[in-house]
């Protein structure tokens, strides 16, 4: 079991528990999942772009990426249906915690010029944070 989870098991989910005012162990917040993606903007001229961001991923993550396609053809971009733009990895469980771990502990101390982390959260109760450096 990673360490992170272990703490949130142990320590955090009944400190958030009394913080909330919850009754329902079920509606404690809890990780559910991390969805990593990077889009590869000249992936349609030079695929080894594209080769190069899903090795990368593979790499980061320890887990096989998909190449994701575009859904619409955009005439501007010179971009087509199902041609391939981008590649995500989704990390669920053990994996998921194990990953967050590492960005906290090891990835975001070393960003330079860090400024803290945005209160990107979307209504549904989603964090948002785009890395440029990689």
């Amino acid at each position: 079991m990673p360490r992170l989870r272990k703490k949130y098991e142990s320590e955090l989910r009944t400190q958030i528990r009394e913080k909330l005012g919850l009754d329902n162990p079920m509606a404690i917040p809890a990780l559910v999942k991390i969805t990593l993606s990077c889009g590869v903007g000249g992936a349609k001229d030079n695929t080894t772009l594209l080769q190069d961001a899903v090795e990368i991923l593979n790499r980061v993550t320890g887990q096989k990426s998909v190449i994701t396609r575009a859904r619409k053809p955009i005439a501007q971009f010179k971009l087509r249906e199902g041609m391939p733009v981008g590649c995500m990895v989704t990390l669920r469980g053990d994996r998921a915690y194990e990953f967050l771990d590492r960005l906290i502990s090891v990835v975001i101390p070393r960003i330079r010029d860090f400024r803290g982390l945005p209160r990107s959260f979307d209504a549904q109760g989603n964090y948002n944070l785009g890395i440029a450096e990689q």
